[in-house]
Formats: structure tokens, sequence, C-alpha cells
């Protein structure tokens, strides 16, 4: 009895758990995504100075800046400042995401989920 497409070795029973397995790990992923995507991470730089806050959509959410961080004369170190603190925070964001969604891929990478 000649077989006809499909996997050798791989009764439809099994492709069909195979399916279910996918979908179940598709949906906690989804779920896993929502939850990180509504996270926030704040990080800060120059002792405090400037502090930023991204979402888990790595999108900034607020910026503070101490007035004495404000230096007319030295504008350049307040710009590195607010560039450090939300490249750090993220940075927290990605990590978070890669930590979170690979515990579900057991570490498999996934391009276009994450």
């Amino acid at each position: 009895m000649a077989r006809h497409g499909g996997f050798p070795g791989m009764g439809m029973g099994n492709m069909q758990q195979l399916a279910r397995q996918a979908q179940k790990l598709q949906q906690q992923m989804a779920e896993k995504q929502e939850q990180l995507e509504a996270r926030t991470f704040e990080a800060a730089s120059g002792g405090g100075m400037v502090t930023a806050v991204v979402s888990g959509k790595k999108q900034l959410v607020s910026l503070s800046i101490k007035p004495e961080a404000v230096d007319p004369d030295d504008v350049d170190m307040l710009q590195d400042m607010i560039v450090a603190a939300v490249n750090e925070a993220i940075r927290q964001a990605d990590e978070a995401t890669e930590k979170e969604l690979g515990s579900l891929t057991g570490g498999l990478s996934m391009p276009g989920l994450f």
C-alpha cells in the first residue's frame, strides 16, 4: 500500500495532535506578547538625573529630567543621558520579551514572532 503525501511515519492522529499543540503554543505566545506589551520598563542615567519609561511595544511613555540636569552650557551631556536612559529601557523590554517568549518555545528562534 503506497502512502500519498504527509510525512513518513506520521499518522493522521499524530499530525492532528501536532497541529493542536502548535495552535496552543501560538495562543500562549499571543497572550504572553499581550502581557509584555502592557508592561513598562524604566531606566535611569546620569545618577538618576534622567529617567525614561518605555512600554513593552518599545514606545517612549514618559521622560523625566531633574532640573539640575539642565545646563544650557552642556546640552550634549543632557542629550547623552536621555539617549542612554531610553536605550537601556528598550534593552530591558527586549530582554524580557526574549526571556518570556523563549520560555514558551524552549529557546527556539521563531522569526517573525518576536
